[in-house]
């Protein structure tokens, strides 16, 4: 106990300098005050986020990304309010850091922001809380004009991963935006339902490369028979990054089928294509692709090398 009577007796030591003339000595006292890691520390750091001063305001944001709880949340959510953009955007990220879910009391209140800057930044820190009191604010958030205010809605309700929210991401995903929509393909992730299959399957044919890259990565968490068709369609894709993730979601889906249409794709001159065709071949274990992986065991690429060593050792058990 008088330890801890001591740790205090520290901390208002340290809370004095937030009293100094000097903006500087401020902003030391508040770094000092974050550097003890004790609880303690939290409403001194917070008072400062009221500071005359810019520097120490956006100094106690930055500090209050090392604590969690509804205090800590509550004084970040009031930065939000800051004059000063570097004071906003310090806030903002400090948000992404909280980890407790009774921060989210905090943050709840104000999902309905009238500040498109301040809508978003409270989506984005409570997204990782998963607090389903967000659903409907997140929801109605879709709706908003600022593409990069819906782009956290989805990510809110992907978060939370229930089935009812199933027609809202599949609006989403066919959103005017890339963002959202490559947002949307990603959050659907967790649902096994045909709806979902058929979105992803849908967005394989979107004109925008990230969008189709999403998608052949997410189809992977599905498993239909559909979606192993459909990604073998767009092993042709112009962009590789896309035939990357097509490659290595059929890897994953075990589509044996597969293996003699990967096993060519070996013969392409981007290291990490040719990387994720020898693991999604290793995988598949087919052994007539012994031959493209062979071709490829002193490749230039270590990461390629040591993909082909082990997809051999995989064809050859």
């Amino acid at each position: 106990m008088d330890q801890l009577f001591e740790d205090f007796d520290d901390i208002a030591d340290l809370a004095e300098g937030l009293d100094d003339p000097s903006p500087g000595a401020r902003i030391m006292a508040v770094i000092e005050l974050a550097d003890t890691a004790d609880p303690a520390a939290i409403p001194f750091i917070a008072r400062a986020i009221t500071d005359d001063d810019a520097g120490v305001r956006k100094q106690a944001a930055q500090a209050l990304t090392d604590f969690d709880g509804v205090e800590t949340a509550a004084a970040l959510v009031s930065a939000l309010d800051d004059d000063d953009p570097a004071v906003i955007d310090a806030a903002a990220r400090s948000l992404t850091e909280l980890k407790d879910p009774k921060s989210g009391g905090a943050i709840l209140p104000h999902l309905s922001a009238a500040n498109d800057v301040k809508l978003r930044a409270c989506l984005a820190g409570i997204k990782e809380l998963r607090r389903v009191e967000a659903m409907g604010p997140a929801i109605a958030a879709l709706q908003h004009v600022s593409a990069e205010v819906r782009e956290q809605a989805v990510g809110v309700i992907g978060w939370l991963q229930d089935e009812s929210a199933l027609p809202a991401l599949r609006d989403a995903a066919k959103d005017a935006d890339v963002k959202v929509r490559r947002t949307a393909l990603s959050a659907l992730g967790f649902s096994k339902s045909d709806h979902a299959e058929a979105t992803l399957v849908n967005a394989l044919a979107d004109p925008e490369w990230m969008v189709r890259e999403a998608a052949a990565e997410t189809l992977a968490k599905t498993g239909g028979a559909s979606c192993i068709a459909a990604l073998r369609g767009v092993l042709g894709d112009e962009y590789w990054q896309v035939r990357l993730k097509a490659v290595r979601s059929l890897g994953k889906l075990r589509a044996t089928e597969a293996a003699m249409e990967i096993g060519p794709m070996m013969d392409v001159p981007v290291p990490n294509l040719r990387k994720e065709c020898a693991a999604a071949l290793g995988e598949l274990a087919v052994p007539e692709t012994a031959q493209f992986l062979e071709k490829y065991a002193d490749d230039r690429d270590p990461d390629v090398r040591k993909n082909v060593r082990w997809a051999l050792e995989k064809l050859a058990a």
